[in-house]
């Protein structure tokens, strides 16, 4: 099973064997040989030039730029009209939340439904985009209802220059992903994401902040960590990106580039949200 969810797995480009791309070829560099060898998109790594006819199928950087640019669009477009139309009311605030939770709940049933696909959707992470845009909405208008729209411009700048600076390590190779960074990023992964969930079941049932582990210093904490794993989510997909065009994925594919970085970046705005409300508290 291959999952889009930037949280327990990363989704490699279609294989005959189902492993992740990134890795699977390193191993067929080694062995001189190409992962993509029967597909007719395929080119050599090594000379860059077509091992099949060539076809205009092929992912390109162009086509992962386009796809991406059109989800975080719809992303946006959703997020600023939910803003607009479903402003925070301080004396409802359950009801901006209910929504808020609801659009997420949506989107994360879009999500896991692309991730059992053998084949990208478009309509469903375009859709997955535009839930999820309602949920970040919510959430950023509460947060400039009670700590300042000047959080929610942070929390965005944020996740900018870790994109910018994550994409420079990686092309500077100061980066390099290999499966020992693979299985120590899922492994982090699977246990921030098991204390968050404990720390959530605390506060639901004992009240308050839980464990803690949301506010104050360790809120910070966390919530630094939480970026951290985004940074290192985001070298993964940089890789499955690189792997896909020098091995000829086809252009479909690109569609699920889009969709894990949507996914890396919405993760990262999220806990740099987090932080910051944190440190406005504070003031």
């Amino acid at each position: 099973m291959r999952s889009s969810n930037p949280v327990f797995s990363r989704r490699g480009f279609s294989r005959d064997n189902g492993g992740y791309a990134g890795f699977d070829a390193q191993q067929h560099q080694q062995a001189g040989t190409n992962p993509y060898a029967t597909n007719p998109y395929a080119t050599d790594p090594a000379t860059g030039m077509p091992q099949a006819p060539a076809r205009t199928n092929a992912m390109t950087i162009d086509d992962v730029v386009s796809r991406t640019a059109m989800t975080l669009g719809v992303l946006f477009v959703t997020a600023t009209l939910s803003w607009v139309l479903l402003p925070v009311d301080p004396e409802n605030l359950g009801m901006s939340y209910g929504i808020g939770i609801g659009a997420m709940l949506v989107a994360f049933v879009f999500a896991i439904i692309q991730s059992f696909k053998a084949k990208a959707s478009p309509g469903l992470i375009l859709a997955y985009a535009a839930f999820e845009g309602v949920f970040l909405g919510v959430i950023s208008a509460a947060t400039s209802t009670y700590f300042g729209a000047g959080v929610v411009i942070q929390a965005v700048l944020g996740t900018m220059c870790v994109f910018a600076a994550v994409l420079f390590a990686y092309k500077m190779r100061w980066i390099r992903v290999t499966r020992r960074f693979y299985g120590f990023v899922m492994a982090a992964a699977l246990g921030f994401i098991l204390l968050m969930l404990a720390n959530t079941l605390f506060a639901v049932f004992g009240g308050g902040d839980g464990l803690g582990f949301r506010s104050g210093g360790l809120g910070l904490l966390f919530g630094a960590i939480g970026v951290i794993l985004g940074a290192c989510f985001l070298a993964l997909d940089f890789k499955q990106v690189e792997d896909g065009i020098t091995y000829g994925a086809p252009r479909e594919e690109s569609w699920l580039a889009a969709f894990a970085l949507t996914m890396t970046l919405v993760w990262i705005y999220i806990e740099m949200l987090r932080i910051f409300q944190i440190l406005s508290g504070d003031d």
